[in-house]
Protein backbone atom coordinates (compact mmCIF):
# COMPACT_ATOMS: atom_id res chain seq x y z
CA UNK A 1 0.00 0.00 0.00
CA UNK A 2 2.83 2.35 0.79
CA UNK A 3 4.37 1.62 -2.63
CA UNK A 4 1.04 2.52 -4.28
CA UNK A 5 1.10 5.91 -2.60
CA UNK A 6 4.71 6.50 -3.62
CA UNK A 7 3.91 5.57 -7.22
CA UNK A 8 0.89 7.85 -7.33
CA UNK A 9 2.99 10.67 -5.84
CA UNK A 10 5.56 10.19 -8.60
CA UNK A 11 2.80 10.38 -11.21
CA UNK A 12 1.45 13.54 -9.61
CA UNK A 13 4.90 15.15 -9.65
CA UNK A 14 5.32 14.12 -13.31
CA UNK A 15 1.89 15.58 -14.03
CA UNK A 16 2.80 18.84 -12.32
CA UNK A 17 6.14 19.01 -14.15
CA UNK A 18 4.36 18.25 -17.42
CA UNK A 19 1.86 21.03 -16.77
CA UNK A 20 4.71 23.38 -15.84
CA UNK A 21 6.56 22.52 -19.05
CA UNK A 22 3.37 23.10 -21.08
CA UNK A 23 2.92 26.44 -19.32
CA UNK A 24 6.47 27.51 -20.13
CA UNK A 25 6.20 26.50 -23.76
CA UNK A 26 2.95 28.33 -24.40
CA UNK A 27 3.34 31.20 -26.82
CA UNK A 28 2.22 33.83 -24.32
CA UNK A 29 5.01 33.12 -21.83
CA UNK A 30 7.72 33.07 -24.49
CA UNK A 31 6.39 36.27 -26.07
CA UNK A 32 6.31 37.96 -22.68
CA UNK A 33 9.88 36.89 -21.92
CA UNK A 34 11.10 38.25 -25.25
CA UNK A 35 9.22 41.50 -24.61
CA UNK A 36 10.79 41.91 -21.18
CA UNK A 37 14.31 41.31 -22.51
CA UNK A 38 13.81 43.79 -25.35
CA UNK A 39 12.26 46.28 -22.92
CA UNK A 40 15.24 46.10 -20.57
CA UNK A 41 17.65 46.61 -23.47
CA UNK A 42 15.57 49.52 -24.77
CA UNK A 43 15.53 51.06 -21.29
CA UNK A 44 19.33 50.94 -21.17
CA UNK A 45 19.54 52.66 -24.57
CA UNK A 46 17.13 55.40 -23.50
CA UNK A 47 18.97 55.90 -20.21
CA UNK A 48 22.25 56.33 -22.10
CA UNK A 49 20.55 58.75 -24.51
CA UNK A 50 19.26 60.87 -21.66
CA UNK A 51 22.47 60.72 -19.64
CA UNK A 52 24.89 61.34 -22.53
CA UNK A 53 22.95 63.58 -24.94
CA UNK A 54 19.81 65.17 -23.55
CA UNK A 55 21.03 65.95 -20.04
CA UNK A 56 24.18 67.76 -21.26
CA UNK A 57 21.99 69.86 -23.58
CA UNK A 58 19.70 70.84 -20.71
CA UNK A 59 22.72 71.42 -18.47
CA UNK A 60 24.32 73.68 -21.10
CA UNK A 61 21.17 75.79 -21.24
CA UNK A 62 21.00 75.94 -17.45
CA UNK A 63 24.72 76.70 -17.11
CA UNK A 64 25.64 73.54 -15.20
CA UNK A 65 28.11 71.23 -17.00
CA UNK A 66 27.12 68.11 -15.03
CA UNK A 67 23.35 67.98 -14.72
CA UNK A 68 23.35 64.58 -12.97
CA UNK A 69 25.16 65.95 -9.93
CA UNK A 70 22.80 68.85 -9.19
CA UNK A 71 21.77 69.05 -5.56
CA UNK A 72 20.44 71.33 -2.86
CA UNK A 73 21.19 71.38 0.85
CA UNK A 74 18.60 71.59 3.59
CA UNK A 75 19.60 71.42 7.26
CA UNK A 76 23.01 69.99 6.35
CA UNK A 77 21.35 67.23 4.28
CA UNK A 78 22.26 66.94 0.63
CA UNK A 79 19.44 66.18 -1.87
CA UNK A 80 20.64 64.99 -5.29
CA UNK A 81 17.81 65.90 -7.64
CA UNK A 82 19.78 65.71 -10.90
CA UNK A 83 19.61 61.90 -11.07
CA UNK A 84 15.90 62.07 -10.34
CA UNK A 85 15.38 64.52 -13.21
CA UNK A 86 17.39 62.17 -15.48
CA UNK A 87 15.11 59.29 -14.48
CA UNK A 88 11.97 61.36 -15.13
CA UNK A 89 13.25 62.34 -18.59
CA UNK A 90 14.07 58.67 -19.34
CA UNK A 91 10.60 57.62 -18.25
CA UNK A 92 8.93 60.27 -20.40
CA UNK A 93 10.94 59.22 -23.46
CA UNK A 94 10.09 55.52 -22.94
CA UNK A 95 6.42 56.37 -22.37
CA UNK A 96 6.33 58.50 -25.54
CA UNK A 97 7.97 55.78 -27.63
CA UNK A 98 5.60 53.11 -26.30
CA UNK A 99 2.61 55.37 -26.88
CA UNK A 100 3.51 56.42 -30.43
CA UNK A 101 4.98 53.11 -31.63
CA UNK A 102 2.72 50.61 -29.83
CA UNK A 103 -0.47 52.08 -28.37
CA UNK A 104 -1.55 54.34 -31.25
CA UNK A 105 -1.00 51.73 -34.01
CA UNK A 106 -2.78 49.01 -32.01
CA UNK A 107 -5.72 51.33 -31.28
CA UNK A 108 -5.99 52.16 -35.00
CA UNK A 109 -5.93 48.47 -35.92
CA UNK A 110 -8.63 47.71 -33.35
CA UNK A 111 -10.82 50.54 -34.68
CA UNK A 112 -10.35 49.32 -38.26
CA UNK A 113 -11.20 45.74 -37.35
CA UNK A 114 -14.32 46.83 -35.44
CA UNK A 115 -15.47 49.01 -38.31
CA UNK A 116 -15.48 46.06 -40.72
CA UNK A 117 -17.12 43.63 -38.30
CA UNK A 118 -20.96 43.60 -38.33
CA UNK A 119 -22.80 44.11 -35.07
CA UNK A 120 -23.59 40.83 -33.30
CA UNK A 121 -27.19 39.62 -33.43
CA UNK A 122 -29.24 40.24 -30.31
CA UNK A 123 -29.73 37.21 -28.05
CA UNK A 124 -32.04 38.87 -25.52
CA UNK A 125 -35.06 41.14 -25.47
CA UNK A 126 -37.03 43.02 -22.83
CA UNK A 127 -39.99 41.53 -21.03
CA UNK A 128 -43.20 43.34 -22.00
CA UNK A 129 -44.28 43.59 -18.34
CA UNK A 130 -41.22 44.17 -16.13
CA UNK A 131 -38.68 45.21 -18.80
CA UNK A 132 -36.11 42.62 -17.60
CA UNK A 133 -33.70 41.12 -20.14
CA UNK A 134 -34.92 37.67 -21.22
CA UNK A 135 -33.76 35.26 -23.97
CA UNK A 136 -35.37 35.67 -27.39
CA UNK A 137 -36.95 32.20 -27.27
CA UNK A 138 -38.43 32.64 -23.76
CA UNK A 139 -42.15 31.91 -23.45
CA UNK A 140 -42.39 33.27 -19.92
CA UNK A 141 -40.37 35.92 -18.08
CA UNK A 142 -38.11 34.41 -15.43
CA UNK A 143 -38.52 37.49 -13.24
CA UNK A 144 -42.23 38.33 -13.30
CA UNK A 145 -43.55 35.08 -14.90
CA UNK A 146 -45.60 37.03 -17.45
CA UNK A 147 -46.31 35.06 -20.64
CA UNK A 148 -44.20 36.14 -23.63
CA UNK A 149 -44.39 35.49 -27.35
CA UNK A 150 -41.12 33.77 -28.41
CA UNK A 151 -39.10 35.51 -31.12
CA UNK A 152 -37.56 33.13 -33.64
Amino acid sequence: MASDRIGSGARQVGGVLGEFRAFLLRGNVVDLAVGVVIGVAFGAVVTALVRDLITPLIAAIGGKPNFGSLFFTLNHSRFLYGDFVNSVISFLIVAAVVFFLVVLPVNRLVRLSQRERPAPAATTRQCTECLSEIPLAARRCAFCTAPQTPVT
